[in-house]
């Protein structure tokens, strides 16, 4: 077992898509879809969580990701207490560990975590008491999985539940992504026909992460024939590493054209985690073309953060 799976097979934590039961997967995303009304607001405020708390503990800045969990939790009826480590006792030298802990003293039950740091929600899940439940925001380069989730849904509303058919290209900076390992895990799970994964040389991931998959540097190429594509958000930081010439020469070779976009499939579906550089990694028109799945899976992210939290938490 995983450590974010109980003895029983119960998910306590959600820390990682990486072993996650195709079943539990399946699970929350059948449940996100029944309750997309509810998530964006289209029907009353549940109560399935009325008097827990929720934290959204961030070492990190964020706006999809918080203010989607926030929405999940209050739609369901919980308290929310926002945490900025900006503003906070850390900056006083305070641990993390200590900083849960003492909101754990406080009554608060789940917590919703990104940091900056690899495996540090791991870390903090292995300290937290009996029935609270951490639910991983974004850790370092490691993982992502609700971003992950809101992806594969996203990806059934636009090409059906048989992944089986599906060929994905992912592209950009997969090397250093906690969305593409995510993403990568998950669609491995749902048994993706093909996934294939394009960027320049020193962004691609090592064997380790691209086992099975289709891996190249054409852009034009790897976009023959494929159904969904998924664009990644360049870090500027990468040019000041030497591992990207320019963000110009960068769009020149990896940006997503209209006429680019015309060599996968007729109906192909874009998708982007955001935040977009819009002339960099994509173009406004392909942005806020009829393909962009882009806005759906804001939306969708409100909805996955609640099944999340309700399976959990409820």
């Amino acid at each position: 077992m995983t450590p974010q799976l109980a003895s029983d097979g119960r998910l306590r934590h959600l820390l990682t898509l990486e072993g996650l039961p195709r079943s539990t997967l399946l699970q929350l995303l059948d449940r996100a879809g029944q309750i997309r009304d509810a998530a964006v607001g289209r029907v009353g405020k549940r109560t399935v969580l009325a008097g827990s708390a929720v934290c959204t503990l961030f070492f990190e800045p964020s706006t999809r990701t918080r203010s989607s969990f926030q929405l999940a939790a209050q739609r369901l009826g919980a308290d929310v207490l926002n945490f900025d480590a900006s503003t906070s006792s850390t900056r006083k030298g305070e641990t993390a560990r200590d900083t849960l802990k003492n909101l754990e003293a406080m009554g608060v039950r789940g917590f919703v975590i990104r940091h900056p740091e690899d495996g540090a929600v791991q870390r903090l899940a292995d300290v937290a008491g009996e029935g609270t439940a951490l639910v991983n925001a974004g850790d370092g380069r490691s993982a992502h999985p609700t971003q992950g989730l809101l992806d594969m849904l996203t990806l059934r509303q636009a090409k059906g539940s048989d992944f089986s058919k599906l060929k994905v290209l992912i592209v950009g900076d997969v090397r250093h992504s906690r969305v593409a390992r995510s993403d990568l895990q998950a669609l491995r799970t749902l048994g993706a026909g093909e996934i294939r994964i394009c960027g320049p040389r020193p962004l691609l991931p090592d064997e380790a992460t691209t086992g099975g998959c289709v891996v190249g540097t054409d852009f034009d190429a790897m976009l023959e024939g494929v159904d969904a594509v998924m664009m990644l958000r360049l870090q500027r930081e990468r040019m000041e590493e030497g591992l990207v010439p320019s963000l110009e020469e960068y769009h020149d070779h990896y940006g997503l054209t209209v006429e680019r976009l015309r060599r996968a499939a007729p109906d192909a579906a874009v998708l982007h985690p955001g935040p977009i550089n819009r002339g960099v990694e994509i173009t406004d028109e392909v942005a806020d073309g009829p393909q962009s799945w882009v806005l759906r899976q804001v939306a969708n992210g409100v909805a996955v953060r609640m099944a999340v939290l309700e399976h959990l938490l409820g």
